[in-house]
């Protein structure tokens, strides 16, 4: 069931949601201009089904503008950049008075930007979009489905896993972990079956163990993206308690957007992988006794920082002589958390200072070409 609070014509907006609403209009920022410029692609798409009003109170009581009303600015300028393709802008929620606010604070359409709005239920929307998606129109969807609590209807998504779409998820894991030991209505249990697709009875077992509804859900995403090479990326945010209250999961079938994702969350995160008030000390050293025993530093899993980044890469590596420094993009690329770009000065210097890395330019000599290179250690990095 939806708070009181999400039941205001403007609610009230937590840091870790108003960060939520920064990195959404980072990636588009990004997104759309990568889009743009490609020649397959006649436009872009983007859909918020449950948008809200667009405008919210921050923690001191200012006025802050939420997800549509920054993605339909941003788009409107990039509609203005290339007036030869189209951008189109569904935003739909199920309250009228929201929709109505909302209307107020878009930017007109023009030529080549049109906004809809619209007041439905968001499935129901999705449902009828999906049943008409054409590849042959080279227009690109991105889905934002934010619900309010843990309700995720897989069917109404299952056509945007399958085209040229890009789907965000914000997966509200806090409200299994603290209601689903509990529920007694019938109506309740069968709202956590269609989302986690399985029998309640299966699902109680999990209790407040965030990472198996998590697990879950990418498992679901799997078994729906089909046989096409298909990428996920899931970051968590933290309130000012530091419990996780949802993940933003973000699919597509383009290692490029999977990439942009990456490294838009560490820039609005601040060059680390979550929200959370981590505690660690980086600086710290520890044992490990999971291999060698050796020294190395402290980690907070749920919070990485870019020491994490190098000390995963003197591992990946270690021993190894001249590595060319691209090779060592090329693993984080598919890393699930890890950025390849964004950081690679910062990497590279904990390479050197934290885990004693040396990294110098390499002649080939069958080719006579220089590159960058790196020496990693063998072993303990850190004795």
């Amino acid at each position: 069931m939806a708070s009181s609070n999400n039941r205001e014509l403007i609610s009230k907006a937590s840091p870790h949601t108003v960060k939520k609403f920064e990195l959404i209009e980072e990636y588009v920022k990004s997104w759309a201009q990568k889009l743009m410029l490609n020649q397959y692609c006649n436009g872009i798409v983007f859909i918020d089904c449950m948008c809200n009003s667009g405008l919210y109170n921050d923690e001191n009581g200012a006025l802050v503008e939420g997800t549509p009303i920054r993605v339909a600015k941003v788009l409107r300028d990039v509609a203005g950049q290339y007036p030869h393709k189209q951008v189109y802008l569904h935003f739909n929620d199920i309250d009228k008075d929201k929709t109505d606010l909302l209307q107020t604070k878009l930017p007109s359409s023009k030529e080549n930007y049109h906004v809809s709005v619209t007041h439905e239920d968001g499935n129901v929307l999705l449902k009828d979009i999906g049943s008409r998606l054409d590849q042959r129109k080279r227009l690109h969807y991105f889905l934002l489905y934010d619900p309010y609590d843990a309700s995720i209807d897989w069917e109404a998504l299952f056509p945007f896993f399958r085209n040229w779409c890009e789907v965000m998820i914000n997966h509200m894991v806090s409200d299994p972990v603290r209601a689903i030991t509990q529920v007694k209505k019938r109506s309740t249990k069968i709202k956590y079956e269609n989302t986690y697709l399985d029998a309640f009875e299966n699902l109680v077992p999990f209790g407040s163990d965030k990472n198996a509804y998590e697990k879950r859900v990418e498992e679901i995403i799997e078994a729906l993206k089909g046989q096409r090479e298909y990428f996920v990326a899931a970051f968590p945010f933290y309130n000012s308690q530091n419990s996780q209250v949802y993940s933003l999961i973000h699919c597509t079938g383009n290692i490029e957007g999977f990439k942009l994702y990456k490294k838009c969350a560490w820039k609005t995160f601040g060059a680390r992988s979550s929200t959370k008030n981590s505690h660690v000390d980086k600086d710290q050293l520890t044992m490990d006794f999971s291999g060698e025993g050796f020294v190395t530093t402290s980690t907070d899993e749920s919070c990485f920082g870019i020491t994490d980044i190098a000390k995963y890469l003197s591992r990946a590596f270690a021993g190894q002589v001249n590595v060319p420094l691209q090779t060592l993009w090329d693993l984080l690329d598919g890393h699930p958390i890890f950025p390849s770009d964004g950081y690679r000065k910062e990497i590279k210097n904990d390479l050197k200072n934290v885990f004693g890395a040396t990294i110098g330019i390499y002649i080939n000599p069958e080719s006579g070409k220089r590159e960058t290179v790196v020496t990693f250690l063998k072993g303990n990095p850190l004795i």
